[in-house]
């Protein structure tokens, strides 16, 4: 009789296991690589996690959209704010506004699309990451 019991708690323990193993793929109910649950290239997360280099000319401005980040590499440029709040400077931990000087290799951050960004004084570079334009 403690044969057939043993055999039967091993077939329980060993189902139980199973079922605990399965039972995340289940919760997500996701195919990977499906539409809900989408793979995507080496491309693309290179795209979003990378650094761009841009160059603007004096005078042009970099308008960018809500998250952008960008980081002055070599000029002189001044921030653009929306007429209430500015360009968010981390490295100085300040808001800047319009006409403020934007710091070389700060980190700055366009919180909203709505028309933040930097306005080039000379020639710059500039590291971006996120959407942008050049006007």
């Amino acid at each position: 009789m403690n044969g057939k019991r043993s055999i039967i708690i091993v077939a329980a323990l060993v189902l139980i296991a199973a079922l605990g193993m399965a039972a995340p793929l289940w919760a997500a109910g996701e195919e990977p690589g499906s539409e809900s649950d989408p793979v995507v290239s080496k491309s693309y997360v290179d795209e979003r996690i990378s650094y761009k280099p841009v160059m603007l000319e004096q005078g042009q401005t970099m308008i960018g959209a809500e998250g952008t980040e960008i980081i002055l590499r070599s000029g002189e440029a001044s921030a653009i704010d929306n007429g209430e709040n500015g360009v968010a400077d981390l490295t100085a931990g300040e808001d800047l506004l319009t006409g403020d000087p934007a710091g070389l290799n700060h980190l700055m951050i366009v919180p909203r699309g709505d028309g933040r960004g930097i306005k080039a004084l000379t020639e710059i570079w500039v590291l971006v990451r996120g959407d942008y334009t050049i006007e």
